[in-house]
């Protein structure tokens, strides 16, 4: 993880967000889902919604940016499900490009931007929008939109009261 901060440039003080295969792989991670957030979960898992809860203890400290909460996300990529479940474990993600650049909407940006600083780069075909994922935060009694992203808040709002 702490290869990701040095790749991107990125400060160590802000968090790594993970992704995971399945629902079932959030438990180990948070120290509570509420109801709230299993709903925003069934609505919007697999998809471009990131959630952060209070961490458990069997997070890596380093990907918490100093705090104490963690963001995780279910990707609806094919490539990135297959990935996920090979590796049968939680993987850190974050754009691949350098932190503050624009973000990357296929392999040979990626490697344009990146180039011998990544040991690999898959090629899962171009994305079709280049909008971060909705970011909300699920660790008080109401949810709280810290990004939007390709989620609207409109679309949320049913989900956040």
């Amino acid at each position: 993880m702490r290869r990701v901060y040095e790749i991107k440039g990125r400060d160590l003080t802000k968090p790594l967000l993970l992704l995971i295969p399945d629902v079932e792989s959030l438990s180990p991670l948070v120290k509570r889902i509420s109801i709230r957030a299993r709903r925003l979960m069934e609505a919007f898992w697999p998809g471009p919604l990131t959630l952060v809860f209070q961490a458990s203890e069997s997070v890596p400290r380093v990907c918490l940016g100093g705090g104490n909460t963690v963001a995780v996300r279910l990707p609806n990529s094919s490539v990135a499900l297959a990935l996920l479940r090979e590796v049968a474990a939680p993987v850190t993600a974050s754009s691949a490009n350098p932190s503050g650049g624009p973000q990357p909407t296929s392999a040979g940006v990626v490697a344009s931007h990146l180039g011998n600083l990544v040991d690999l780069i898959v090629d899962g075909g171009p994305c079709e929008d280049d909008r971060p994922s909705t970011l909300v935060d699920v660790t008080g009694s109401q949810p709280v939109v810290l990004r939007p992203g390709r989620i609207s808040e409109e679309t949320l709002k049913p989900f956040l009261s």
